[in-house]
């Protein structure tokens, strides 16, 4: 009886701290949101190509004002939504990040813009958040699974994930097709950083790989009063319902769980720019009628 009644008592100590740890969690999450002035730094370091003819991508160092909208907020899934504000005015609508608490379902990048889907036990993801990062046209870009860190003063999260070529390399290079991304998102005083160490990975059909080089990432987030984002808040009211029916119709792709394979473009356009073309009052028939066109 007093065995059982520890082991009892174990159970709900035990379910306590869970509780506890994600709310901590979903805090950190939050924290993620308002208005950034962002810095952008990416540089390749370590060669692992033997070839003399290769040339290393030049060190990349942006900046910008960034908005960003908490979309969705429930006990098990936040949505925030990036938005790039440009010369005070124009919005530019940039990434999203879902983050999801336990969540089992995975869609891998493997290259050349195919995602397979991938199922995990739900004991290997206890207690973990999936951070969830798709392209500005709402399509899947990568995804990771890890547990949020509050010790010693720290506040991250660590995942290391395959994703496709960033915008500011697959337009440069064609020498590689995956890129491993190391990413740690900590909150801290000023805001949060982004932190990546990345691979720059060749793979063929198989799934072999082979490395080429390395890169170093650095994204710093230093929060500014919202009054300055509110261009961004304002044409997020405007936008806000059309994206909605896209990230729907994502959903329901999702929802399939198989392989997914994307065409590059569309009568000679990417799929973000078919989407960006259209007005705020686009019905939900336009956008899936798009975004079928893109899928194989």
């Amino acid at each position: 009886m007093k065995k059982t009644f520890s082991i009892l008592i174990a159970s709900i100590s035990f379910s306590a701290t869970y509780s506890q740890n994600k709310q901590e969690d979903i805090k950190s999450i939050k924290q993620m949101c308002g208005c950034y002035e962002v810095e952008f730094n990416f540089t390749e370091t370590f060669q692992a190509t033997k070839d003399t003819t290769h040339k290393p991508s030049p060190t990349k160092k942006d900046h910008g004002l960034e908005w960003v909208e908490l979309v969705e907020d429930s006990s098990n899934k936040l949505v925030l939504q990036h938005l790039l504000i440009v010369n005070d005015e124009m919005i530019i609508k940039h990434w999203r990040q879902d983050w999801l608490y336990e969540n089992t379902e995975f869609y891998q990048f493997f290259k050349d813009k195919t995602w397979k889907f991938e199922k995990l036990a739900p004991k290997d993801v206890k207690g973990q958040w999936t951070q969830k990062v798709y392209q500005v046209d709402d399509s899947p870009r990568y995804e990771g699974t890890a547990t949020w860190i509050h010790e010693d003063g720290k506040d991250y999260w660590m995942n290391v994930t395959d994703a496709p070529l960033p915008r500011r390399e697959h337009t440069i290079r064609k020498d590689y097709n995956v890129l491993e991304r190391r990413n740690i998102h900590e909150i801290t005083k000023y805001g949060w950083l982004h932190e990546q160490d990345n691979r720059k990975l060749v793979r063929d059909e198989n799934g072999n790989d082979t490395e080429i080089a390395q890169e170093k990432g650095l994204d710093l987030y230093v929060k500014v009063e919202d009054s300055k984002c509110a261009a961004a808040q304002k044409w997020w009211k405007e936008n806000g319902k059309m994206w909605k029916n896209v990230r729907e119709k994502w959903q329901s792709v999702f929802d399939q769980d198989k392989t997914i394979e994307l065409e590059k473009s569309v009568d000679n356009k990417p799929l973000f720019s078919h989407l960006f073309d259209l007005k705020p009052t686009a019905t939900k028939e336009e956008t899936d009628k798009i975004i079928d066109s893109f899928i194989k």
